[in-house]
């Protein structure tokens, strides 16, 4: 009984632990939804929400690099993905995929320009989780296969309008590209390992549900939504399934060129 009992309160620690370093690692989001919360629900009389919500993020930004708790190598993979991520936005609204109904003095496009760090969490995450959890990778494939795919995936999100959209062809694509990856992650004192594609997985359902607070808090409108919140269609796990991937492979793919680099005796400040 004993045993059992010190067995659960085991398990039970390692839960705590890495829900507190999952917590710490998504510290951007969070923050970027409590704004968006607060934002719902109180009328700021002297600044548009979408305006509020960017110096929100950006004073964020300063705070995570002012304490230490990014790097400088991790904000630069961040505006990279903040870059991609507003390229995305400009042309999903444009053709009509979603809107931002309300108004913005830094909004072009219509789209505001605080959109791209909603990508840029995402990266965020992904760079911290990395620290936190120790991650490391085996079976990851050549980067011309990794890259290539990338591509491939990002390309679609621009091209499923006016050709035929190959986003399943591209997942069953990570069965030979990705079926051997499998990512380690240490929490305390343990190490654990996961299949690369079930990781994608998770966190593109979890990237989902925080989609439909956002739906559900009006910062931004699909085409349904418009006369009254609905849940966001389940399809779209799979694009932020495909997203995340291109996010993990840009961090893994810099780091393994930072390290080719650094073992060459060449200066690299991409990604520590």
């Amino acid at each position: 009984m004993l045993t059992n009992a010190s067995s659960m309160q085991g398990r039970f620690l390692q839960l705590i632990r890495f829900g507190w370093n999952q917590a710490l690692s998504c510290m951007f989001a969070v923050v970027i939804f409590a704004a968006m919360a607060f934002t719902h629900f109180v009328e700021l009389p002297f600044i548009p929400r979408y305006d509020f919500l960017l110096l929100v993020c950006v004073i964020m930004q300063w705070v995570l690099i002012r304490t230490k708790l990014e790097t400088i190598d991790e904000l630069k993979v961040i505006i990279v993905f903040h870059l991609i991520g507003l390229a995305l936005e400009l042309y999903k609204v444009h053709i009509g995929s979603w809107s931002y109904p309300a108004e913005g003095w830094l909004k072009f496009g219509g789209v505001p320009i605080y959109s791209g760090f909603m990508y840029a969490s995402v990266a965020s995450y992904v760079c911290q989780a990395w620290r936190r959890f120790k991650l490391t990778i085996s079976g990851w494939p050549p980067p011309v296969l990794s890259i290539g795919l990338s591509a491939a995936i990002y390309l679609n999100f621009f091209t499923n309008h006016y050709i035929y959209d190959i986003r399943y062809v591209l997942m069953l694509a990570l069965l030979p590209v990705f079926g051997r990856a499998v990512v380690s992650f240490t929490v305390g004192t343990r190490t654990y390992k996961m299949p690369m594609i079930v990781s994608y997985l998770l966190i593109g359902f979890f990237i989902w549900i925080a989609e439909n607070i956002s739906t559900y808090l009006k910062v931004w409108k699909y085409p349904n939504q418009e006369a009254a919140w609905h849940v966001v269609h389940w399809g779209k796990i799979g694009s932020w399934f495909l997203l995340i991937i291109i996010s993990v492979i840009i961090v893994v793919e810099l780091k393994r060129l930072k390290e080719t680099l650094s073992n060459s005796g060449k200066r690299s400040d991409l990604i520590s």
